[in-house]
């Protein structure tokens, strides 16, 4: 009877911990300043994995969280930027930003990352970005803004509605500069990103 009992309880510890444990180990999602951010994502029947995430803060304020979203994970900045494979930069937003504040960071962000004959030849769109950003109009906390990367440019979707398309490859690779560039918005965010 002993050994019954004593089978039995082996048996309910193996049970009990196996139910502990859950189900078979799956990439686990990140939270960052209380914002859940997906291991992974679906883009155009692409499986995205999170490259990397981090904050954006300016001033001590923090602004947003961003995501990086490839095909396959990478620590290295250029092939991001210079791949042709589906990648998607998302940005939660952690406070209300007006897309004048929005559309001014990116285009500094772009004046800053890309070469001045480039970049003039990337006026009219970056001038349809700017255009873009004015229709989501102001950004509230916990709005997100996907920028969708492909090999022929960019798509801005604001909180899961399509907002407008550049196709330019170049400026496509000058946007996600804007993050991952020699000069990004914020060097602890670009190492972030790259899941360093």
């Amino acid at each position: 009877m002993h050994r019954i009992s004593g089978g039995r309880s082996a048996a309910l510890s193996l049970i009990l911990a196996a139910s502990l444990a859950g189900p078979p180990a799956l990439a686990a999602d990140m939270e960052i300043a209380g914002v859940r951010v997906p291991e992974q994502l679906s883009e155009g029947g692409h499986a995205l994995v999170l490259n990397g995430a981090g904050l954006r803060t300016k001033f001590v304020v923090k602004v947003y969280v961003a995501a990086l979203y490839a095909t396959t994970k990478s620590s290295d900045a250029a092939m991001v930027v210079n791949s042709t494979e589906p990648r998607r930069v998302r940005l939660q937003l952690l406070r209300d930003v007006d897309s004048k504040s929005l559309d001014d960071a990116l285009q500094e962000g772009l004046r800053d990352n890309t070469p001045k004959q480039e970049l003039a030849a990337l006026k009219a769109p970056a001038d349809r970005l700017s255009r873009m950003m004015a229709e989501i109009g102001t950004a509230k906390t916990g709005d997100v803004i996907d920028l969708d990367f492909d090999a022929r440019g960019v798509t801005l979707t604001g909180n899961g509605k399509q907002r407008g398309r550049i196709d330019s490859p170049d400026f496509a690779r000058a946007l996600l500069r804007v993050w991952l560039g020699e000069n990004p918005a914020q060097a602890s965010l670009k190492k972030a990103l790259l899941g360093n």
